[in-house]
């Protein structure tokens, strides 16, 4: 069924219809166009142009049709409709008559595919971000177990420099955290509804957009009816981050390419993600990381024909736009795809130790540290580099190591060089001698390492992030997860609270406040208090909430976190103190305390128990006693922010 007929005497050729109809493609967004429907029905029938019964029925029907599509999307692929639009309403009429007939009024397809494909791209962006996090958890993970792993850096290709596994990893979790941050900044750009703006001119019905627009889960409504039908700019910017993201990976799939090959034989695939040779019986191929880089291409692509297509189009709608789902829901896909089979490479990959550090140990990779050596002894770095480069090109020349040269042979080159030269030229003091910014001594690892296992705050202020050495590894490390623990929260919808939230959290608080599990808040105080909240949603429904109490500079007390009883073990709790825990390290907070009666829900979280005693007198006092509890069971604890990456 077309919805456009009347003005026709005669029907479309078969060959046109098939070049016109979209239903192919965006059959996808059915479960959106539902949903989109079912807001409209509400808006119309607010204004008057249905009645109570009418709005119930189509409702009604709209909801059955939805759980259909959601069991078996595959069926909209047997209807000869134009597109996902016409199937929706054809289906709604055969099963309400011509009552169906009037869901369209006020509305058209301009307005309603720009909402379809903004509500979609609202639901892939958090499977996109998700996946993201998941990737940076393994690189994290690789990165744990790969951290005193010597490893050759590279400039040029040529051998530079000793870094760790581990270090390579955490420069792949730094460029996946910018992609995270790209792809919420187009979420945030794409949350504004365009439904109720017509073909171009906007509604003549007095709806109410902005109640629209929050019914479906906008932040807002558009605010110029010829921009929301004719912007597309959230699918170049999804593709554009998703462009982005794969040379990103591409990157990553070449590196490993490179190092799983016979010439430097750094690491070996799983066999879950190589094959083989149909000729050649002792091949194991990359292939999975031959395929993401390959597919680099193809994404980027379909952001480039999207560019081409937007370019030179007048306002407002014109049928080319038709041609930027095709792409983008090609685009998001294989971006997913690559990053779950990235995260498997990830987690499979062997590192062979003995040859990264065989490997690091040629190339000369400590010649810097040899100059640096004769800084240290005042020679210009300019003059000391020189100085190298000749005994470089001799130990070449003689076909070994710097460090085989003889004591006699070396001061050829500078009789400022002594016997303690050697301890600086072994690949441990690459690593581990840099005391200054960015520095990697032994007993700072050590101490690094025994401040992440204890919980507590290291005390590497001195320390630069960027330093290849062990002890800079782990202490990006911890960093790193701190954000990472964010943005999980992130994907998981935890978000800042806002008045419309007020309600929801007042009622949540109210009932475990009732039980005796949390002190009670009235809801001036929280509405006083709402800058302080986070809420975590679930589909849309605010399900828990938490805040976070400043004292004074630097100290600050978790507070009132709640999760609605029929949302328990779905990680809501841990993922708003993670999310208050990074908005603390933002605003520059120091110290974190809880007063619990839970201390192992907050000791996996990164709490330590203090003495309540040690406390002043004016948190006590605004921490009253819980009725309900024994006083004696509530336990401090505290969280030393890490601050050393401000």
């Amino acid at each position: 069924m077309a919805l456009w007929g009347g003005r026709f005497k005669g029907e479309a050729s078969v060959q046109f219809k098939k070049f016109n109809d979209s239903l192919p493609v965006d059959y996808r967004m059915a479960v959106q166009d539902i949903v989109g429907s079912i807001a409209w029905a509400g808006a119309i029938h607010s204004v008057g142009v249905l009645t109570a019964d009418e709005h119930t029925r189509l409702v009604a029907a709209l909801n059955e049709l939805k759980a259909s599509v959601e069991e078996n999307p595959k069926q909209i692929l047997l209807s000869d409709a134009e597109d996902i639009h016409s199937w929706v309403e054809g289906k709604l009429i055969e099963a309400t008559g011509d009552l169906g007939k009037k869901l369209h009024t006020g509305r058209s397809r301009n307005d309603q595919v720009a909402t379809d494909l903004k509500l979609w791209c609202k639901e892939t962006g958090g499977e996109l971000l998700l996946a993201l996090v998941n990737l940076q958890q393994a690189m994290m993970d690789l990165a744990e177990r790969e951290k005193d792993t010597v490893l050759p850096g590279y400039t040029h290709l040529q051998r530079a420099q000793p870094v760790t596994f581990g270090h390579w990893c955490l420069a792949y979790v730094e460029m996946f955290n910018r992609d995270i941050g790209r792809l919420k900044d187009a979420l945030y750009r794409a949350d504004t509804s365009p439904l109720g703006s017509g073909a171009l001119a906007g509604t003549a019905y007095p709806i109410d957009r902005d109640l629209l627009a929050q019914n479906l889960g906008f932040r807002c409504a558009t605010l110029n009816s010829l921009d929301a039908v004719s912007d597309r700019d959230h699918v170049i910017e999804f593709l554009s981050t998703a462009s982005i993201s794969m040379m990103h990976m591409s990157r990553f799939a070449e590196d490993l390419i490179f190092y799983n090959s016979g010439e430097a034989g750094f690491v070996e695939m799983s066999d879950l993600v190589s094959s083989g040779s149909s000729l050649m019986p002792q091949k194991k191929n990359p292939d999975a990381c031959e395929l993401i880089r390959g597919k680099a291409g193809r994404v980027m692509g379909s952001l480039t024909g999207m560019m081409v297509t937007m370019k030179a189009l007048p306002l407002a709608y014109n049928k080319d736009m038709q041609e930027d789902k095709e792409g983008l829901f090609d685009a998001l896909d294989t971006w997913l795809e690559v990053m779950e089979m990235a995260v498997l490479v990830a987690d499979g990959l062997k590192v062979n130790r003995s040859r990264t550090l065989a490997a690091a140990q040629q190339g000369y990779s400590n010649a810097t540290e040899l100059a640096d050596y004769l800084v240290a002894k005042d020679i210009p770095f300019r003059e000391a580099h020189h100085i190298v480069g000749e005994a470089v090109l001799a130990a070449i020349d003689a076909g070994h190591a710097l460090e085989d040269f003889t004591l006699a042979q070396l001061q050829e080159f500078s009789d400022k060089i002594e016997n303690d030269v050697y301890q600086y030229l072994s690949i441990e003091s690459c690593l581990d001698k840099r005391e200054a910014i960015g520095g990697t001594s032994r007993v700072q690892v050590q101490k690094a390492i025994d401040n992440m296992q204890s919980g507590e705050n290291d005390t590497l202020s001195a320390q630069v992030i960027g330093a290849p050495g062990k002890v800079q590894i782990q202490h990006a490390l911890k960093q790193v997860k701190q954000r990472l623990n964010a943005q999980r929260a992130a994907a998981l919808s935890v978000r800042r609270a806002r008045m419309s939230d007020v309600d929801k959290i007042h009622q949540l608080v109210a009932y475990w406040a009732d039980k005796g599990e949390i002190l009670p808040r009235s809801r001036d105080n929280i509405i006083h208090d709402i800058q302080n909240f986070v809420v975590a949603e679930i589909d849309g429904q605010v399900v828990g909430s938490a805040s976070l109490y400043i004292y004074q500079t630097g100290l600050a007390e978790i507070r009132s976190i709640v999760v609605d009883e029929a949302f328990h073990g779905q990680g809501q709790g841990q993922a708003m103190v993670q999310y208050l825990l990074e908005f603390a390290h933002e605003i520059e907070l120091q110290q974190i305390i809880v007063l619990t009666y839970v201390p192992d829900y907050f000791s996996k979280l990164g709490f330590a128990s203090i003495e309540k005693s040690s406390l002043a007198d004016n948190i006590i006092e605004d921490s009253e006693q819980s009725p309900h509890k024994n006083p004696e069971d509530e336990i401090a604890m505290e969280y030393i922010v890490d601050r050393s990456s401000k």
